[in-house]
């Protein structure tokens, strides 16, 4: 595995490009966590990142609950609203943290998540809160906060490459038909493939992009979704 130095490059040269995700999480992965979603929560909430190193369709449900609704009772959110541009605040989270004991059974108690590091950062255009799951080991502080750093480089850049760039032709078919709507059965009859097929190539897509959700996807590249 490449030292932690390396990827923190590879992240710094990968900023503002589709090779971003991957690279983050390569440095996420060395971190210890089992578990990493990042969320810009502006207006409502927008899943940027979301990927379980375990259980990918674990990291999916999870993203995919939060975004409908669990966000509103996220107990970081109003210390997030107070911060100003600028501000970092890294937000250890565990057993002794006060919050909705449905909220905790959600995320922490039912997918058997210990607790997590979060990182909160008030950039000039957005509010982001960058969340580091543990399974039992605690995550160095310092490298949580070059994490969340790391990423609102990346998403405050304000650059507009393409983000399916990575993919093969199929892949990006499948995802730009999940973009305009489509279901699975639908983008299957259009590309004369089994749905099956279709999910594969879903799999692999979200695989190389570093996502794990169709919202993750919409706020990668959908209307108004990449950030900037």
């Amino acid at each position: 595995m490449p030292s932690p130095y390396r990827q923190i490059t590879a992240c710094l040269a990968a900023v503002g490009s589709e090779a971003f995700p991957r690279a983050l999480l390569a440095l996420v992965e060395q971190s210890g966590a089992r578990q990493v979603m990042v969320f810009a929560l502006d207006d409502g909430a927008r899943c940027l990142l979301s990927w379980n190193f375990a259980a990918q369709s674990l990291g999916e449900a999870l993203a995919e609950s939060y975004l409908d609704g669990w966000h509103r009772k996220d107990p970081l959110r109003p210390v997030l609203a107070r911060m100003a541009s600028g501000q970092r605040r890294v937000v250890p989270i565990g057993p002794e943290t006060r919050m909705q004991a449905a909220y905790r059974e959600r995320f922490f108690t039912a997918p058997g998540l210990s607790g997590k590091t979060a990182v909160l950062v008030a950039t000039v255009h957005h509010r982001l809160v960058v969340n580091l799951y543990e399974a039992g080991m605690r995550i160095d502080p310092d490298l949580a906060e070059l994490i969340a750093d790391l990423a609102a480089r990346h998403y405050d850049s304000g650059a507009r490459p393409d983000p399916l760039a990575a993919l093969s032709e199929r892949e990006r078919a499948v995802c730009e038909g999940i973009l305009q709507g489509r279901k699975a059965e639908a983008i299957a009859g259009d590309m004369g493939l089994s749905a099956a097929t279709v999910v594969t190539y879903r799999k692999r897509a979200y695989h190389k992009l570093g996502i794990a959700s169709r919202g993750a996807l919409f706020a990668l590249v959908g209307e108004g979704g990449q950030i900037r």
